[in-house]
């Protein structure tokens, strides 16, 4: 008889874990082991990003309005909390755990199923003595499907931010865009959401994987504690979370800017993106930098821990392992 699993903290998330547990016994491989890992993913996206709404609140506003959110972090909770009170920092809670709930599904389990792709291709052998281009291949492919699901919900949450009485809540403020501006406003931000995200996750993908394995590297993981394996995780993702927050900084804070509202009749997306760029220049690009910073490190730390810890709560050990 197998002991009984441990509790993720959550009675619904248990009963989730044991249901998926019991389709199969042994070691798990194709739908049954990328569903596992698109859960995972899935749960550590939505309650990372979702936990920090507040800070991605706060880092919006100095994207969107630097004159008036001009005293870093602390100072723009301060100012957020006393001009509109503390509900507001959890403005586009809703549209943040469905969307990356989404993203976190395709983005992981997708890095996953690519590797492997890459491996069938390429034979294992191959794809360890590259396995750089591996990785770098895998994340960018994942996160572009990832993206496509992702982008209408996050269009939603930055015109939440940046208008607070525009609408009350996810679905509100969804169906408003859709019936005023049509389908195309949820992809104005495409653009710049793959010009962000893709960078962003090719760099958190192989900044964690390389760091995993120099951290292995000199204390073994069959020799390390699930609690130490645990504290690996979370130190590999916080060196992840700010190299990938540094790379796609500039193209964070043009999404937000062309989410805060329409464009003028007859302007596209490119004249749009040009016209930001040029009015931010380097300065204004990397506005919120400390805010992210702090943001991305924190939120990939938890990502990785929780979707390490959780790909063995649901037996999900047929990943594809291709460090030296």
């Amino acid at each position: 008889m197998s002991a009984p699993a441990k509790s993720t903290g959550s009675t619904k998330l248990d009963a989730v874990v044991q249901n998926i547990k019991a389709e199969e016994p042994g070691k798990l491989s194709g739908l049954s082991l990328y569903s596992r890992f698109a859960f995972a993913g899935a749960v550590c996206c939505s309650v990372t990003h979702g936990g920090l709404t507040p800070v991605d609140v706060v880092k919006t506003r100095i994207q969107l309005d630097p004159a008036t959110y001009n005293r870093g972090m602390i100072g723009g909770f301060r100012q957020v909390i006393q001009n509109e009170g503390a509900g507001a920092l959890l403005t586009g809670a809703g549209p943040t755990f469905a969307g990356y709930f989404l993203q976190g599904a395709l983005k992981f389990g997708g890095y996953e199923f690519f590797k492997q792709q890459a491996i069938n291709q390429v034979g294992y052998e191959a794809a360890s003595n590259n396995r750089t281009a591996v990785y770098l291949a895998s994340a960018g492919a994942a996160e572009f499907f990832a993206d496509i699901a992702l982008c209408p919900l996050e269009a939603t949450r930055i015109r939440l931010v940046s208008e607070p009485t525009y609408a009350n809540g996810l679905i509100g403020g969804f169906t408003k865009m859709l019936k005023n501006e049509g389908v195309g406003a949820f992809y104005a931000g495409f653009g710049p959401i793959l010009f962000k995200q893709i960078p962003y996750t090719m760099t958190k993908f192989v900044a964690f994987e390389k760091v995993s394995e120099a951290v292995f590297r000199q204390f073994p993981k069959s020799e390390m504690s699930d609690g130490m394996q645990t504290v690996a995780n979370l130190g590999s993702g916080l060196m992840a979370g700010f190299a990938a927050a540094i790379v796609s900084q500039p193209a964070d804070t043009m999404l937000s800017k062309i989410n805060k509202s329409k464009g003028a009749p007859g302007e596209g997306t490119t004249s749009r993106l040009i016209k930001i760029a040029k009015e931010l220049g380097l300065r204004g690009s990397f506005s919120g930098i400390g805010a992210r910073l702090f943001m991305v490190g924190t939120l990939t730390a938890g990502q990785f821990a929780i979707y390490g810890d959780l790909k063995k709560a649901l037996g999900a050990t047929g990943g594809v392992e291709i460090a030296k």
